[in-house]
């Protein structure tokens, strides 16, 4: 149902050095056929739903939305792990640390942050490690 979604950012190339990684954890990679020198899209494949970092299209400042967050699923929880670990490292602030959330152990496993220009994200497996 969703095709893609965009995250402003003011520095593209500072942006590209945390989502680079992302992507690669996550098996996506640019697709360099959409991407410009003013955003770049990530997919796994050709119809698979993109995740695009762009500066804005009127040259304003990028800033977050007040409840926005972009979910990325992941297929371990050692993954969610990892991609957490990377990005606050890098200097993503820590929105909430990975662990289950909800009563089943087996569940919603989920790590939030935000990236470097504020915008919430959220890694998570669904189902055991």
């Amino acid at each position: 149902m969703i095709g893609y979604v965009m995250l402003g950012t003011n520095d593209l190339a500072r942006a590209r050095s945390l989502y680079d990684g992302i992507a690669e954890a996550l098996g996506a990679s640019v697709l360099a056929a959409y991407s410009s020198d003013k955003r770049v899209f990530y997919s796994k494949g050709a119809g698979q739903p993109m995740l695009s970092i762009t500066t804005p299209h009127d040259g304003a400042a990028a800033s977050t939305g007040n409840g926005t967050m972009v979910a990325l699923p992941c297929e371990t929880r050692a993954i969610v792990d990892a991609i957490h670990a990377r990005a606050v490292a890098m200097g993503c602030s820590d929105e909430g640390a990975p662990g289950v959330r909800g009563p089943n152990p087996n569940g919603f496993y989920g790590a939030y942050f935000r990236d470097l220009d504020g915008n919430k994200l959220c890694v998570f497996r669904i189902g055991p490690a």
